[in-house]
């Protein structure tokens, strides 16, 4: 079975090229929303995470909002959050991958947004980045309801440089021409995974041939 990783800096289009792959009939693992469930009332992380932050619990579940405000003021908290939910992903990855492959998976997709940032490439056959132009993504960040431009550039602070994302990428995937030119380079990349002609960085600016 094929690992195969997405990743994106914020307002590339990962989420949405991920449901892509999900559309082709790739199963997908999506970090984030373990993390969405790990929050939520009687979640395996809300208990740790009231040990350390009490102030972020509401109701039983860990307040999203109140966690933001409090990393972006204590910006050395963000390690210490890693080290408590960090684990718990892991696990529910593992045993989530186990089942697919038991279930006879070709191929997985995990849709993991900070892998290159936490190392996690190691464990991945094959790596996927959607990127756009910077201007685009902006754009695109901007027009977030409650989005700011501080908020946006703390974000990218903690962001790998989509430059360097791009030299540590097995396949480029380019979404700013919309979803349907994104849907033909997944069919590309899975094709070209398929037939076994991985290229680490070929001529073609999209990383797989006939895109």
């Amino acid at each position: 079975m094929i690992l195969v990783a997405i990743t994106g800096s914020i307002g590339m289009g990962k989420s949405t090229t991920a449901l892509l792959f999900a559309e082709a009939g790739i199963p997908v693992f999506d970090a984030d929303q373990t993390v969405h469930a790990l929050y939520a009332k009687d979640g395996a992380a809300v208990e740790l995470i009231r040990a350390w932050l009490p102030e972020v619990i509401q109701d039983g579940a860990v307040d999203r909002k109140r966690l933001a405000a409090h990393l972006s003021n204590n910006k050395a908290d963000f390690a210490t959050l890693e080290k408590l939910v960090h684990p718990l992903v892991a696990e529910q990855r593992a045993a989530w991958t186990k089942q697919k492959q038991q279930d006879g998976a070709e191929m997985v997709l995990y849709d993991i947004p900070l892998l290159f940032e936490g190392g996690g490439e190691a464990l991945i056959d094959l790596v996927v980045l959607v990127s756009a132009s910077a201007d685009v993504q902006r754009k695109r960040v901007l027009a977030r309801p409650e989005m700011t431009t501080a908020k946006f550039e703390q974000i990218l602070s903690r962001q790998m440089p989509d430059s360097e994302k791009r030299e540590k990428a097995d396949y480029l995937i380019l979404t700013e021409q919309g979803i349907e030119d994104a849907r033909l380079q997944v069919a590309a990349v899975l094709r070209h995974i398929r037939q076994g002609l991985i290229r680490k960085k070929p001529d073609n600016p999209k990383m797989v041939p006939g895109v």
